[in-house]
């Protein structure tokens, strides 16, 4: 049926096509707006091709239809000359866009054909030149005309979308008719000329949930209350169809996927009624217990859901927490629980929307709730004590074994176990007490002492017996009670100084006491002097009843000649009961003093001697002392200074006072001499040269068959003899053995090497060898050779 439809049109196209040449023959010329070469046309007006142009066809436009496939060329047009007679002597000639190529004319007859298969979507118009001219002479008989040859359009594109595909979304539970997505397909058709371009939409897949608009592409919900829960994703098919949506038109399709968005239309379910839950009774406050879950269809912040607790006996002791990943509601425990007191709670559990839509309300109510119930497992706990600490009391110096007090604890569980007792030995390093393991009861192991230790804190410890794991611990503070068992004493050290020239009944020091007890048994402390010398003629006391007491002189004068210390015994007792009492020496010391009575002296050989010698007499004393020791300075240094000859000489040795030049040192102002002296070492006349750097291991034997040199031996065999020596020394190390000697010896074969006389004096050595080590050698050879040789060479 396509085909049919196809021939049909290209038939109809081509009647068209015939119909157009036909009106363009009957009216081309080329010279309808131009006068003809031999003034065929000069009475033609201007007006006159205004008025032409008013037709319904225009001469200068020639229309060839597009695709033809038919087997001869199509006839676009003919064009024709007034001046042409018939005669053949006019030539047509055609230039422009495609001539000789696409069209071609008939030089003769003016016809002008097409070629080739002509595409108006590539090309829709040619503008040509069209000339008539004379065959014999090319000469141009009118102006060129030019005409334009239209690509007559047919509808061989068929309309494309802008996207292969779409994507689009919309809320669920829109509106019929809400406004989806806009869908456009072009068409490369000629707009302008019949259908082929005019486009129709329509759906193809997606009813009934959404429709389309046909002229503009525009999609649309189409049912009511479309639920994402429900389905959430829609694939619709849309048809673009040309020629208005008439038989025989081309079409294309898009798809476009259609999203339902999520609106919060649902409220949240619990899916069950009751929950139930445990926990232990050892579980710590702030532990999970339990989750619930209410179930909301919707996702996002519409499927957000807050816990709460809004009724029920355990409100007090738990509480609900909102996990929002997982959407779920913990329930924790909020304070300590007791199986024995309480052994199940019930929760009323809510779980509501946080977003809630209004235009959804009447869904509502967007929440839900749910009864928890939680029951309270027993656990095996450990021993309690009745309180969380104890404070018990015993007197110091308490016999061993004094009770001390008593502590109880009990097994919480049902079960009630047995419990057993100790003590941790780490709060009783020095293990002063015990404790009776089954009741309790502590002891003390030895005697305890207030003034060295007044408080114990112990840390006793309560396990069951047949569950050692069960601990428990309390402290426990034992107090010591004070005994008056430590007598008064001085508060200090006391040193008291009475004047020579004291005051009947002066005041001269205050003294107090101190008690190692406590207050309650010395609240006062009571001064006296013994009774075998309460009358004591020299000093006496008085109580200040103020825990102080006054030391008084009895009788005036005192001398330091006749006694120069007094030692006064003071008896001091506590108010305890019962009593307790000691006796302190009091250390009295006599000073002179001046008459305001300030201290000058205590020393009683000081006032000796300052009654024997005067001040005079002191400093003739040291001034004697002062010139003994500059004239013993004086003497030491003047003996010093005695110039005595440091080397005496027995003989002189006319060969130490030779002075040597045969050296190349400084010359004739050198007069440092060789001293041969240190050479004739007497130690080594014997060939036995002690090493004074080292102490060798065995006493060297001087080796047989070296004779010692006497004093009047040669100098070279001296050195001789000495080298060998050093050379077999087996106590001389290697980095000690270097011997260096300013002696160049006798008969040297190597002669002197001064040059001093080498001007006055000929050279006896040849020197004509030269003459035969080479050219690099012949200017020696000329200086130094032999005159003949130079003589020859010259």
């Amino acid at each position: 049926p396509k085909m049919k439809e196809d021939s049909c049109l290209q038939a109809a196209l081509l009647c068209l096509g015939v119909l157009c040449y036909s009106h363009a023959l009957s009216t081309p010329r080329l010279n309808h707006s131009r006068p003809s070469l031999h003034g065929h046309h000069e009475k033609g007006k201007e007006g006159q091709v205004l008025h032409r142009s008013k037709r319904g066809w225009v001469w200068n436009q020639f229309f060839v239809i597009e695709e033809y496939t038919g087997p001869d060329p199509v006839l676009v047009g003919r064009l024709h000359s007034d001046i042409d007679s018939g005669d053949g002597n006019i030539k047509y000639i055609l230039s422009g866009e495609g001539a000789g190529i696409i069209f071609v004319i008939d030089d003769k007859s003016g016809n002008i054909h097409a070629t080739k298969t002509l595409d108006r979507e590539e090309r829709a118009q040619y503008t040509l030149t069209a000339q008539a001219v004379d065959r014999n002479t090319n000469r141009p008989l009118e102006p060129p005309s030019e005409f334009i040859v239209k690509v007559q359009d047919i509808n061989d594109n068929p309309p494309e979308f802008l996207h292969e595909n779409y994507h689009a979304n919309v809320p669920e539970r829109s509106n019929v008719g809400t406004s989806v997505i806009q869908v456009t397909a072009s068409d490369a058709d000629d707009p302008t000329y019949g259908n082929s371009a005019k486009l129709v939409y329509s759906i193809l897949e997606g009813q009934p949930y959404f429709s389309v608009e046909a002229q503009t592409g525009i999609i649309r919900t189409a049912l009511p209350n479309m639920d994402r829960e429900a389905k959430e994703e829609y694939h619709v098919v849309i048809q673009a169809k040309d020629m208005g949506g008439h038989m025989g038109g081309l079409s294309g399709t898009t798809k476009v996927t259609i999203t339902l968005t999520d609106v919060n239309d649902n409220p949240p379910k619990f899916p069950q009624s009751v929950y139930q839950m445990s926990v232990s009774e050892a579980a710590v406050p702030g532990e999970e217990v339990g989750r619930v879950k209410a179930k909301d269809p919707d996702i996002g912040e519409n499927g957000l859901v807050a816990y709460s607790i809004i009724d029920g006996d355990g409100m007090d002791m738990f509480e609900i927490t909102t996990d929002y990943e997982t959407q779920e509601g913990v329930v924790k425990l909020k304070k300590t629980l007791d199986y024995e007191t309480k052994k199940s709670y019930s929760l009323k559990v809510e779980a509501a929307n946080v977003h809630i839509d209004p235009k959804f309300i009447s869904n509502g109510p967007f929440k839900d709730t749910v009864t928890v119930k939680i029951a309270v497992e027993d656990a095996d706990e450990p021993p309690v004590f009745l309180k969380p600490s104890y404070i018990f009391e015993v007197q110091e110096n308490a016999a061993s074994g004094t009770v001390v007090g008593k502590v109880h604890a009990k097994d919480p569980d049902a079960a009630n176990s047995a419990i057993r007792y100790s003590i941790d030995r780490h709060t009783d390093l020095e293990r002063y007490f015990v404790i009776n393991a089954e009741d309790g009861n502590i002891k003390t192991i030895k005697a305890l002492d207030r003034e060295e230790m007044a408080w114990h804190n112990i840390s006793v410890f309560a396990v069951e017996v047949h569950k050692q794991h069960q601990e428990a611990k309390v402290p426990v503070a034992i107090k010591v009670v004070d005994v008056n068992d430590n007598a008064p004493k001085f508060a200090a050290a006391y040193e008291a100084f009475v004047c020579e020239n004291a005051r009947s009944n002066q005041q001269f020091i205050t003294i107090s006491a101190d008690d190692k007890d406590d207050s309650a048994n010395g609240p006062r402390f009571i001064f006296s002097l013994p009774p075998e010398i309460i009358h004591n003629p020299n000093f006496t006391l008085r109580d200040n009843r103020d825990n102080t007491a006054s030391v008084l002189v009895r009788r005036e004068g005192f001398s330091r000649q006749k006694q120069d210390l007094y030692l006064l015994p003071i008896v001091i007792s506590d108010g305890g009961v019962p009593p307790l009492s000691s006796t302190n020496t009091l250390s009295i010391r006599v000073c002179g003093c001046d008459s305001g009575g300030s201290l000058l002296s205590c020393n009683a050989e000081a006032y000796v001697l300052n009654a024997g010698l005067s001040t005079g007499a002191l400093i003739a004393i040291l001034a004697c002392i002062v010139i003994l020791l500059v004239i013993v300075v004086l003497f030491v240094t003047l003996k010093r200074q005695k110039k005595e000859p440091l080397i005496v000489f027995e003989e002189e040795d006319v060969r130490e006072n030779i002075i040597t030049y045969d050296d190349e040192g400084g010359g004739e102002e050198d007069t440092e001499a060789f001293d041969i002296a240190t050479l004739q070492n007497p130690d080594g006349i014997n060939g036995f040269i002690p090493r004074k750097d080292i102490k060798p291991e065995y006493q060297y034997l001087p080796r047989p068959g070296l004779r010692p040199a006497p004093n009047s031996v040669d100098v070279d065999d001296f050195i001789n003899t000495r080298i060998q020596e050093a050379d077999n020394d087996p106590t001389a190390p290697p980095y000690d053995s270097i011997q260096i000697y300013g002696y160049e010896g006798r008969g040297s074969v190597a002669g002197s090497l001064s040059s001093l006389e080498s001007a006055t004096t000929d050279s006896d050595l040849d020197y004509d060898y030269l003459q035969n080590w080479g050219p690099r050698f012949k200017k020696l050879a000329d200086l130094y050779g032999s005159k003949d040789t130079f003589d020859d060479d010259s």
